[in-house]
């Protein structure tokens, strides 16, 4: 995991579809080359995660075994 520049359009950026709109904690991903990007929807200025492909796909995997409850 490390920082990344943003990159890419702003239309490559979607929503958790746990956010209700609402102001809730919630965060945005966008694809990238070589992994994930990761921000917070309400501060899209603030540092972006970049996430490899490999833990990215685990940790998908990992919620669709054991859904939040």
């Amino acid at each position: 995991m490390s920082t990344a520049d943003r990159t890419g359009p702003a239309s490559a950026w979607f929503r958790s579809s746990y956010s209700n709109g609402a102001g809730g904690e919630c965060v945005e991903c966008a694809c990238s080359a070589d992994g994930t990007l990761i921000r917070d929807s309400k501060r899209t200025e603030s540092p972006v995660v970049r996430v490899q492909a490999g833990a990215w796909s685990a940790f998908v995997g990992s919620l669709t075994r054991n859904p939040p409850r």
